[in-house]
């Protein structure tokens, strides 16, 4: 398994985020103000919801140079997934 998969053991989370009362395209512009806030190398934990955001924000967040450490389903039937962004210079 990849690491986007599941997260590994070891991440740390420095930052929390909720947006799952969001819809795209504010779910990754919450989630790209609060990247621009924290510190090269910190770790946002972005809890979200739904499909769209799903596929959405990581590809958005890699566009912008940052690193996906993991993504993992904490609720399917809600549909809901916490997603780890380590961000880059």
């Amino acid at each position: 398994m990849t690491t986007e998969n599941h997260k590994p053991d070891t991440i740390i989370s420095d930052h929390h985020i909720d947006i799952t009362g969001f819809i795209c395209p504010m779910t990754f512009v919450r989630t790209k103000l609060m990247i621009e806030k924290i510190a090269v190398g910190d770790v946002l934990e972005v809890r979200l919801k739904g499909n769209e955001p799903l596929e959405n924000v990581p590809k958005s967040a890699r566009q912008h140079g940052h690193t996906i450490l993991g993504i993992e389903p904490e609720s399917t039937e809600a549909d809901i997934y916490t997603l780890w962004i380590k961000k880059e210079a």
